[in-house]
């Protein structure tokens, strides 16, 4: 039995493997027959394939190097995704709604996870265990940033008179963005080098993930190469898939913002089984 399910997971590694270069065809026979609609049902299926295959040798990458800078590498790898999802929407969209489109998404963003992905896991992991433990240290200063970027981005720019529309002006968004920028290293240094203890698992949820094996070297350098062809994928196809996609929605007559709520969904579609994963694994 324990030599069957090897060979069933080693089969799965594999296809998740293929993913990418699976990704990359299909993006090679988008640019060369555009438009038709069989190649946009491909482009489809396979950009949902290609980030979903990204998460997963991410992943494979961060259980590699460890807690807490395999959850780094796989926020760093969710970002560019989702970064290259909203450039290439606003490079095929009107330009007077492009600008309100990375905010839009970035509050899809925040939403799904503090009420969605959160929620869910923490009814799936209390189902399954009762009661669970999680670093409060490490839980406090996480929020209170996501709070301070939020503020800064989402909220700030309706207060300023400087210029019209809720609106950063030049020197305000530079000054903005240097802010958001300083948090952000403040608060890896704490994850990473301060602090690095306090975003580590608790005892019991430690003492299970140590219990579990690590990928191996040659399994980790694999992953990370499938992980940058699956981003390259990713780029081409969500660039293919722009217009479609903006067609759809506004045919539909829905509003503008929900392209930015696609944008969210498709990237924290795979993060989210990630995520009630570990929560059902008792590693919340």
């Amino acid at each position: 039995m324990m030599q069957k399910n090897e060979t069933v997971m080693s089969s799965g590694e594999r296809l998740f493997a293929l993913f990418p270069l699976l990704a990359l065809g299909v993006l090679g026979m988008a640019l060369w027959k555009p438009g038709q609609a069989f190649v946009l049902l491909a482009s489809g299926v396979a950009l949902i394939g290609a980030v979903s295959a990204a998460v997963h040798h991410a992943e494979v990458v961060a259980h590699r190097v460890g807690e807490p800078f395999g959850t780094l590498v796989l926020a760093l790898a969710v970002t560019i995704i989702e970064v290259a999802l909203i450039v290439s929407m606003m490079l095929t969209s009107d330009p007077a709604k492009a600008a309100t489109l990375t905010r839009d998404t970035i509050y899809s963003t925040v939403m799904i996870i503090t009420g969605g992905v959160l929620g869910l896991s923490l009814l799936a992991g209390g189902l399954r265990h009762r009661v669970q433990s999680f670093q409060t240290e490490g839980a406090r200063p996480a929020l209170a940033i996501l709070l301070a970027l939020s503020t800064l981005i989402l909220i700030l720019p309706r207060f300023t008179v400087s210029a019209p529309g809720g609106q950063y002006t030049v020197a305000q968004m530079l000054f903005i963005a240097s802010c958001s920028l300083v948090l952000w290293g403040v608060f890896i240094f704490g994850q990473t080098v301060r602090h690095r203890e306090y975003f580590l698992d608790a005892e019991e949820a430690a003492e299970h993930a140590a219990a579990a094996q690590a990928p191996t070297r040659r399994d980790a350098w694999i992953s990370l190469g499938a992980l940058l062809l699956a981003l390259v994928a990713v780029v081409g196809l969500a660039k293919t898939l722009s217009p479609s996609i903006e067609a759809l929605v506004l045919g539909a007559g829905l509003p503008h913002a929900v392209i930015g709520l696609i944008i969210a969904m498709l990237v924290l579609a795979a993060e989210t089984v990630a995520s009630v994963r570990a929560a059902l694994a008792n590693r919340l």
